[in-house]
């Protein structure tokens, strides 16, 4: 039905092919050679038995967490800032020269914000594929939206517009102290899948799935915990309640998980 979600289907198998060793080493290497993967913080290429294992590998060491309200990822902070109030619109903000509805991105639970800020994170081919909680916090709610797999590079975001309202994505709506948030995960062209450790009925890429809203109660994740993975490269919208942060980065800026994003107001 959808040309580049079969594409990322196929993508996603071959990822999770096991060639024999040397084969499978030679793979890993040149994968990593080719976009200068940094591997310090973790096992080296030929110990991981697929291309899957590799980008979705764990870090050897736990990262140290700085204060405040961390970044849940590896990225590059693609825009930053604070929404605004749009006649057709609920509320909007600019990504790469193209205007996004609150709404249409989150579908559930927008009404709650009266004003929000907002952080685009692009998670390259070369960057660490875990995301983590930013703060101690609560998940509310799961929402799943089916959709194309656009590539989410720049060059993308600045042709189609609105792609991440079209793209394949997961809202995750959660609650710090007294205030909301949301982690918008958005699919891209050969992501595999999108994983979350708290739910493995959350199928991505899958060609029966349906969208729904799943709640929860009860499910708390401390500042640094893991929350799932990309299956490659992707990009994580974070959308925040006003009053809630501080922001302390810019557009342009590289950030690595446990680094401070914002400060709390």
């Amino acid at each position: 039905m959808i040309f580049s979600n079969e594409i990322s289907r196929i993508f996603g198998k071959l990822g999770n092919a096991k060639f024999p060793k040397w084969l499978q080493t030679s793979i890993n290497e040149a994968y990593v050679r080719h976009f200068d993967i940094d591997m310090s913080e973790f096992k080296p290429p030929k110990e991981y038995e697929s291309l899957n294992a590799l980008f979705t590998r764990a870090l050897q060491k736990q990262r140290s967490l700085e204060s405040g309200f961390i970044s849940p990822c590896d990225g590059l902070v693609f825009e930053c800032g604070e929404a605004f109030k749009a006649q057709s619109e609920f509320f909007a903000f600019s990504i790469k020269g193209h205007t996004y509805s609150i709404n249409e991105l989150l579908r559930e639970g927008f009404e709650e914000l009266e004003g929000f800020d907002f952080v685009n994170l692009y998670l390259s081919p070369r960057d660490y594929h875990r995301y983590h909680a930013p703060c101690d916090m609560q998940i509310l709610s799961a929402t799943y939206e089916g959709g194309k797999l656009f590539s989410v590079n720049e060059k993308h975001l600045k042709k189609i517009p609105k792609l991440y309202e079209k793209n394949e994505r997961v809202v995750l709506k959660c609650k710090s102290g007294e205030f909301l948030f949301y982690l918008v995960f958005v699919g891209a062209q050969n992501v595999g899948k999108m994983r979350f450790v708290f739910d493995e009925n959350i199928q991505t890429n899958a060609s029966n799935c349906g969208n729904f809203t799943k709640k929860y109660e009860n499910l708390n994740f401390k500042k640094g915990e893991e929350l799932g993975n990309f299956e490659l490269g992707s990009t994580i919208v974070l959308i925040s309640q006003k009053g809630f942060l501080r922001l302390k980065i810019k557009t342009g800026q590289r950030l690595k998980f446990g680094q401070n994003l914002s400060d709390f107001k």
